[in-house]
């Protein structure tokens, strides 16, 4: 139905008046009303034209006005009811499409004036927009559009596939199919701020790599393709650098001159966190990295790209799982490489973030933060949010001044200069106009709703604020919420009431110095107010509705009121009428990005009007001169405070150095920031090139010397920087692996330092006063804090971590303790806010840490501490006598529970909380275990191992059970015990082997091999029964490959080093090797993570274990079944780039070589560093070792009270890269290698695994890249191996297990678990809780006895309890559907139309977030559904067109996909 018209001219007088009146009249505005039945879809302006479409997506009609919303008619070329959605083409505003529900199709390019019908083969796809455009204007006619094929399936159902279809020229002519089992194609032109030389018809497609009987795919079968012809011959797979790993690719977006590339990591372990990629020529991909990954890890619904500049990408993750507030993150000028920029960002449930960057003018952004962020989280407080303001693109924030003044002249009610007296703006999560939240076109030009005070207060409770120097300063104009619009290129401002129904608007042109009412003869309760999308038309449109009483006839409660204000100012602007303003004037950061920006505007009290309609503001720039902020790092150099330091020796082009006695032009380590204008001619030239000698040899080596012995050192994780402390209470950092070295304020004395336990890129320097030193981002910066007190005397640790949230510290600092007071104690205080702020937690403390561990699922905001009983005196005297409580504190510790009385300590361990608790009638110790933090069992032992020696030790385990070291033998005679194995819930242990050693400080000689399960080798006392007389411990080396099921010897290697028989030749002789007590370092271990099965240790042949300096060095490839000697003397070790490099050094004796190979230790090359010989006592890389590089820590002889650094670099050796296929083909680098091909036992753990390693003679580069994952070729059948001894039985002479002598067996457990049909009486063996194998043999087993209940229910009973609940879970499925109007895994990007209420582009909020997976399974549901409930306004207006600060990819979509599961 067509809208009735209805104008009405208000005249001030009579027609007889007006020739008396004439210049009255013409000043007064003018205005039409036009009715309509429904509120809008979409409600746009073709850009640069009057020309407005009006969508009634519950009439389905589409309604076209060619003179900014005056008069309206039907585009009655298309068929009523009829219209699906309307898209107008974002890059020639000639052309808008009205897509149906099938396949008849509606164009025109003439701004709606006729429409022409087009066919397509099938129907759109229910994505927000189906249709993707070219950028170039040449390109006009080339569109990609999805749809949706369906093939029927049964009489009900349907397997439906998208598929994209694409034309050259607008659908004129038949469109040809591009690619089917798509979720998303789009151009690489498709944003003019996206500038790069690919080919004009490259097109980007994420689509499935396999075909779905059933139509739903495999995450990890979608993958990003492109084309440069249309898929025709040419068809590629963008392998983003990460090769065949590209899998799982969730989205495809093209934000400001990004491309990015959500994919979700398939990686095991990693729950549903997602990866980004970003391009900037699309030709080489880069993994945007995050500081502190363990916190901002990019999750599910938990991040959204916000509105970016063209020289750096923003995005907001949402740390917190529990509430909607985030962290804002600005990449550098690649996108690759993220900084915190604003924490506790405010969100909502859809992702969209409280920040929009100000129109026009480069740096200047808004956004809301949660200042209450603690309490939200903790208690579910409600938010109080606060503004905050940038000019300078994020790098620091400040609070809103606000004006002295309200709109009446009233002084407001706190005083503008106190820190807690802010301006407070709503902003984007809760949309209160059209458009963008604050600023538009108009330069200068800032609005808002909002209120002053401490933070801000609810929408109804706000009032209209103005700033017209963007942002600088500020003013009340009017009371109350009002909609708001700027027109005429700012020389008039448009509000209206936003809290009531009203008869009028206000409205100003001399810049909101004074206001003007305008009556509208009808009341509207107002819902949208705009303009043309530049703001340089004086007319603007009213959206609105009027109440029912106000309703006449059939003419509809939804109002268009066309507003002209043209008549109010009779002359045009000229020179003399505009000033030039310049951005950011008030502030002290005039200059971004190397120029500064200015516009000319009006005067303020010129009456007169711009009139330069459809003309966008000019942008001036004045070019600064170059300063420290207009350069950033080069490639291949790395930041270290206000240096860019080399990652390592600097490549240098082939052909430069020749002769090595010659120099060559390299990089100064900076470069300008791409799209930095900046005068280097009259600034700063940092990215000069610098003369530097050319190196000579292949093995690069740096040497530096420390004043003092080193105390501590350690690398942060997946990073090259290290920091070293030195026992004159100096920090020293180098970036790039020990190549440079830097001191970290010299100015502090330093006590220790601490790399956060679950963040990577965090570490704390603690001083021995309040201060301490934190950094974020891997020692690139250091910021300074206080903690609450200095640091405890006692040598207990001063940090502890929170597993999930970095922020959360535990500090437990010395309180009375100077010159050791008689009331010296330790304190802890915890903070949520890494450091900012402190509260107590106890006094009088030991150790208080988080109940959470990274397995260990307790209560997030637990605390644990052990705590004295009796709080006063000396700590550092306290004894036994005083008891030592463990004390568990909910909340923060708010809510205590006492958990024991007496106890020795606790542990965290796995998925394990451990307590010994002192039992004071019997002077021993009780295990006591948990799961939870709050619920404990008490662990049962062997009744011959009692606890009574207070001594055990922890060990390292990943097979799901606790190994406990239990000391047996102490002083007097000498220290070791036995090792002890736990069932699955750690609550009873039987024992796995005895006699092993361990040393005073607690140390045992047990060490598991990294990245294999159940191997692990112990030296056990072979003269338990001598020791005690003789004081010395003879040891013999002992190996499991079942987890500790058995020990046996090392088979000892045939022939030496030298190929000279042993002289040990006996049965008895077998290798020994020296153990974790022995160790300078216990980092040193005898494995590595990158290489599967490589082991080096020192040791001997012979019948138990020589002194250290009378051993070898010994290698094993394949987890300690045999070994060779690789070299005589003990030897430090270190393995480098996944075992493609073994270092060795001497360890007996000062040295001035090491020795390397490349071929796993078939051979060694000796390289000589220094002219004096060093004593090495550390060989250190990154963790992971997949570096080729190290660092030598020692000393030289003749200064011991110093220490040296000497950086290797073995990387010029060879430059191939190792191939890796997954058909080990002939020009495979690598090997499949499985344990078990040595071992009796064909399979461990219920599984037979293969490896992948390089093979031994391959002289290749590994590098970063994956190697393929652990492959379980078979799950095996269950045999003797995968069994245990139950409690209270070990083994027998003849390998069978027994009942110890004296003891009883378990009571029977009878409890059944999920759909068991059995349970079985308990025998003398139980299943090892990590094997996986199935069937075989069942020695666990004895009789069997029938469970009760659910077995025996008939099929009634199966229906309701099977078939009813999936009804109602399809049910509350559909309607969560139908209240989000969301696809099937819907993933919102920029411009796509899944929002909120009069949902906004504020800056395109490029939204990646997905949504839950739940909702994966309710598919197909009909698009008739989506097109008919639309009863209020939604989403999808056209935003403004912006610069080049404000690019906005409007022709993304909705991605969809289906997970794995």
């Amino acid at each position: 139905m067509a809208p009735l018209h209805r104008t009405t001219m208000l005249l001030w007088s009579i027609i007889a008046s007006i020739l008396v009146l004439t210049t009255v009249n013409a000043q007064e505005p003018e205005h039409t009303v036009s009715y309509f039945h429904n509120l809008p879809a979409r409600l746009f302006f073709f850009d640069d034209q009057p020309s407005l479409i009006y969508h009634d997506v519950v009439e389905q009609n589409i309604y076209v006005s060619n003179d900014e919303g005056r008069s309206w008619t039907r585009a009655d070329d298309i068929p009523e009811h009829k219209a699906a959605m309307v898209i107008e083409h974002p890059f020639d505003n000639n052309y808008a499409f009205v897509l149906t529900k099938g396949k008849v199709h509606y164009r025109t390019q003439d701004r709606g004036k006729t429409w022409k019908a087009f066919d397509m083969p099938i129907g759109p796809a229910l994505v927000g927009r189906p249709l993707s455009f070219h950028s170039d204007p040449k390109k006009y006619g080339y569109i990609l559009y999805q749809g949706t094929a369906c093939e029927r399936v049964g009489p009900w159902g349907a397997v439906c596939h998208d598929e994209t279809y694409y034309t050259k020229d607008a659908f004129g002519s038949a469109p040809q199919k591009l690619l089917s089992e798509t979720s998303r194609c789009q151009f690489a032109h498709s944003s003019k701020d996206f500038k790069h030389d690919a080919h004009e018809d490259l097109v980007y497609c994420v689509a499935f790599d396999t075909t779905a009987n059933d139509g739903v795919h495999s995450l990890s079968s979608s993958r990003l393709f492109s084309s440069t012809d249309f898929f025709q011959s040419d068809s590629r797979v963008e392998e983003l650098g990460i090769g065949k790993n590209a899998r799982g690719v969730v989205a495809f977006a093209i934000v400001s001159k990004f491309a990015v590339v959500a994919m979700r990591d398939l990686a095991p372990g990693n729950n549903g966190e997602m990866l980004l990629y970003v391009s900037v020529d699309t030709k080489t991909w880069a993994q945007a990295q995050f500081p502190h990954a363990t916190s901002a890890k990019l999750r599910e619904n938990a991040y959204t790209i916000v509105e970016s500049t063209t020289h750096s990408l923003a995005v907001d993750v949402m740390l917190q799982d529990q509430s909607t507030i985030g962290t804002l993150f600005v990449s550098n000028s690649n996108g690759t490489y993220f900084v915190e920029s604003l924490r506790n960002t405010n969100r909502n449930e859809l992702g969209y973030v409280d920040y929009e960057n100000l129109y026009g003018v480069e740096g200047v952004g808004l956004a809301n933060i949660v200042s209450n962020a603690e309490e939200v989280e903790a208690h579910r407080a409600s938010k109080q949010l606060k503004s905050r303001i940038t000019f300078d693109d994020g790098r620091t924030w400040s609070r809103l001044r606000p004006p002295a003044e309200d709109s009446e002249g009233r002084r407001i009610s706190c005083n503008p200069s106190d820190d807690e007296c802010s301006l407070h703006l709503h902003s984007v999560t809760l949309p209160h106009n059209f458009g963008r939240v604050f600023s538009s076109p108009a330069p200068g030009f800032v609005m808002g709703v909002g209120s002053i005070g401490e933070y801000l207060q609810p929408y109804e409770e706000c009032d209209t604020f103005l700033s017209t120097d963007n942002g600088v300063t500020w003013k009340m104009i009017r009371m109350d919420a009002h909609k708001y619009e700027f027109g005429d290129s700012g020389s008039i401002f448009v509000v209206v009431n936003d809290e009531e129904s009203t008869d009028e608007v206000h409205y100003s042109t001399n810049l909101g110095k004074s206001w003007k009412k305008y009556k509208l003869g009808l009341k509207v309760r107002a819902r949208v107010l705009t303009t043309v999308p530049d703001s340089t038309s004086q007319k603007f449109v009213l959206l609105g509705q009027i109440s029912k009483k106000d309703a006449k006839g059939n003419d509809g409660r939804c109002v268009v009121i066309h507003l002209d204000f043209a008549k109010t100012r009779q002359r045009q602007c000229t020179e003399d009428d505009m000033e030039r303003w310049y951005a950011r004037s008030a502030t002290n950061e005039e200059c971004l990005m190397g120029h500064k920006q200015w516009y000319k505007r009006r005067k303020a009290d010129a009456d007169c009007y711009v009139g330069d309609k459809f003309t966008d503001p000019v942008e001036h720039e004045d070019n600064c001169p170059c300063t420290d902020e207009d350069y950033e790092c080069d490639y291949n150099f790395v930041r270290q405070s206000d240096k860019c330091i080399p990652a390592g020796p600097e490549p240098i082009p082939a052909g430069i150095c020749g002769d090595p006695t010659k120099t060559y032009m390299g990089s100064s380590g900076f470069r300008r920031i791409p799209g930095n204008t900046c005068d280097r001619e009259k600034g700063l030239k940092k990215d000069e090139p610098k003369e530097k000698p050319c190196s000579a040899g292949e093995i690069v080596h740096q040497t530096f010397d420390f004043h003092a012995p080193v105390a501590q050192y350690s690398y942060f994780r997946n990073s090259r920087t290290i920091l070293v402390r030195l026992r004159d209470h100096t920090i020293w950092q180098s970036s790039n692996e020990g190549y440079t070295w830097e001191q970290q304020h010299p100015e502090e004395r330093f006590i220790s330092f601490y790399m956060h336990a679950y963040s990577n890129d965090r570490a704390y320097l603690i001083t021995n006063t309040e201060t301490f030193f934190y950094t974020t981002d891997t020692g690139k910066t250091w910021n300074k804090l206080k903690g609450p007190t200095a640091p405890n005397p006692l040598g207990l640790d001063v940090l502890h971590f929170h597993p999930m949230k970095s922020d959360y510290l535990i500090w437990s600092g010395g309180q009375d303790c100077a010159h050791f007071g008689e009331n010296c104690h330790v304190e802890a205080y915890y903070t949520t806010n890494n450091g900012r702020n402190w509260k107590l937690v106890d006094t009088y403390v030991r150790n208080c840490n988080w109940a959470r561990d990274a397995e260990l699922l307790a209560d997030p905001n637990q605390i644990i501490c052990e705590s004295y009983k009796n709080k006063q005196g000396n700590q550092l005297f306290f004894k036994m006598e005083n008891p030592l409580q463990l004390i568990g504190g909910t909340d923060f510790f708010n809510k205590k529970t006492l958990l024991f009385e007496h106890v020795v300590g606790f542990a965290k361990f796995s998925e394990f909380l451990i307590v010994a608790e002192y039992q004071t009638d019997r002077g021993s110790l009780d295990l006591q275990v948990s799961l939870d933090g709050r619920r404990f069992a008490s662990g049962l032992f062997p009744p011959t191992m009692r606890l009574e020696q207070h001594a055990y030790t922890i060990l390292e385990s990943s097979t799901k059970a606790v190994f406990l070291h239990v000391t047996v033998s102490e002083p007097p005679n000498p220290w070791w015990g036995n090792i002890l194995k736990s069932n699955s819930n750690g609550t009873y242990f039987g024992v796995s082997s005895d006699y092993v050693n361990r040393n005073e400080n607690g140390f045992v000689d047990f060490e598991k091999m990294i990245g294999l399960d159940g191997i692990a080798l112990i030296n056990v006392v072979s003269n338990p029964h001598e020791a005690p007389l003789t004081g010395r411990k003879e040891l013999q080396t002992r190996i499991t490959h079942n987890d500790g099921g058995t020990w046996k010897p090392l088979v000892p290697p045939k022939l030496d080093s030298q190929g000279n028989k042993y002289a040990c030749d006996r049965t008895s002789c077998t290798l020994q090797i020296h153990g974790y007590t022995e160790r300078y370092d216990a980092r040193a271990t005898y494995s590595t993570p990158s290489v599967p099965g490589l082991l080096m240790a020192v040791g001997n042949v012979g019948e138990h274990l020589a002194e250290y300096t009378e051993s070898d060095t010994f290698l094993s490839r394949d987890a300690g079944f045999t070994w060779e000697e690789v070299h005589k003397d003990a030897h430090l070790w270190e393995f480098g780039d996944s075992g493609s490099i073994l270092v060795m050094a001497n360890d007996e004796e000062a040295t001035d070589h090491v020795l390397f190979s490349t071929d796993e230790g078939a051979s060694w090359r000796e390289y000589r560093f220094s002219n004096d010989k060093i004593r090495v006592k550390a060989i250190v890389t990154v963790p992971s070792d997949t570096s080729r590089r190290f660092i030598l820590m020692g000393y030289y002889p003749r200064s011991p009270d110093a220490a040296v650094a000497v950086h290797l670099d073995f990387s010029a050796l060879t430059s191939r890269q190792c191939v890796l296929t997954v058909t080990n083909g002939p020009q495979d680098d690598f090997e499949l290698w499985s344990p078990s091909e040595e071992r009796t036992e064909r399979c461990l753990f219920g599984r037979r695994t293969y490896y992948h390693r390089r093979k031994r003679d391959a002289n290749c580069v590994v590098g970063e890249q994956e190697k393929q994952q652990d492959k379980i070729v078979e799950t095996c059948a269950c045999d003797w191996v995968d069994f245990e001894c139950e409690f209270n039985h070990r083994r027998d002479a003849e390998g069978n297990c027994a009942l110890i002598p004296g003891t009883e067996p378990l009571s029977p457990d009878d409890s059944c678990h999920g759909d068991d049909e059995y349970w079985y009486e308990r025998t003398a063996y139980r299943k090892i809780p990590y094997s996986t194998c199935e069937g075989g043999i069942r020695p666990d087993r004895g009789t069997a006895h029938r469970c009760p209940g659910l077995k025996g229910h008939g099929a009634l009973f199966w229906l309701f309890v099977l078939v009813i609940p999936f009804l109602f879970a399809a049910l509350i499925g559909y309607y969560y559907y139908r209240k989000s109007g969301l696809a099937r895994g819907t993933i919102r990007l920029p411009g796509g139309d899944t929002g909120p209420l009069y949902a906004r582009d504020s800056g395109a909020l490029a939204t990646l977030a997905s949504v839950p997976w739940f909702l994966l399974g309710v598919a197909g549901i009909a698009w008739e559904w989506v097109s008919s409930r639309f009863e209020l306004l939604a989403t999808g207006f056209r935003s403004r067109r912006g610069y080049r600060n404000v690019p906005v990819d409007e022709d993304a979509h909705i991605l969809r996909f289906e997970d794995e599961d």
